[in-house]
């Protein structure tokens, strides 16, 4: 979600950014930032929601009082037009209704994390305990982290380098895959690391 507001010293435009995110554990209620900045909008995608990364359907909401709404919006359909992928396909935009319907299943999320983090721990790895989001951080024990994203392909595993998402020395798991294969890419961490040792 990007926010955008006013520098109350400068008068400049300011952007705010606030990564949606999925809260295992609600520790508290969640207020969007947009109800505090008056000049802010809010950038909605199902991509994120629905743990569907390209899905290209979303929507973006201004306040009804927004300076200049009509000016941005005007703009950002100026540049859905110049790039052309910034529109989902009429399948998808047909499918609307279900969509808002939909939902994740937290627990099954929260649970593969569980089970990935202490097991990865177990094996040697340093993972990163995740309060909320789909993805699992973990230091590859080679220093080459796409090297060892091959090593672990060889033991049907499949993560995310990451050089990918400029951080060299990791890799990213995500916890969307189901439960059986999760499960099933466990033994694999354990031999790649044996190897890469």
């Amino acid at each position: 979600m990007t926010l955008v507001d006013t520098d109350p010293v400068t008068s400049l435009p300011v952007e705010h950014l606030c990564d949606f995110h999925i809260e295992f554990q609600a520790m508290h209620t969640f207020t969007t930032p947009v109800a505090y900045y008056p000049h802010s909008f809010l950038l909605y995608t199902y991509a994120k929601t629905l743990l569907a990364p390209g899905s290209r359907l979303g929507y973006l909401a201004t306040p009804p009082g927004m300076p200049e709404a009509e000016e941005l919006r005007l703009g950002l359909q100026i540049g859905q037009i110049t790039y052309g992928w910034a529109y989902p396909v009429s399948l998808l935009q047909h499918a609307v209704p279900e969509l808002e319907a939909m939902t994740v299943d937290i627990q099954a999320l929260q649970r593969r994390r569980d089970l990935l983090v202490s097991t990865l721990h177990e094996q040697g790895y340093e993972a990163v305990e995740p309060k909320g989001t789909f993805y699992i951080i973990v230091r590859s024990p080679l220093a080459d982290d796409e090297r060892f994203c091959e090593v672990l392909r060889e033991h049907d595993v499949f993560v995310l380098p990451g050089a990918m998402f400029e951080m060299p020395g990791w890799f990213r798991i995500s916890i969307t895959a189901n439960d059986d294969m999760v499960e099933r890419a466990l033994p694999g961490f354990g031999k790649a690391i044996q190897e890469a040792r």
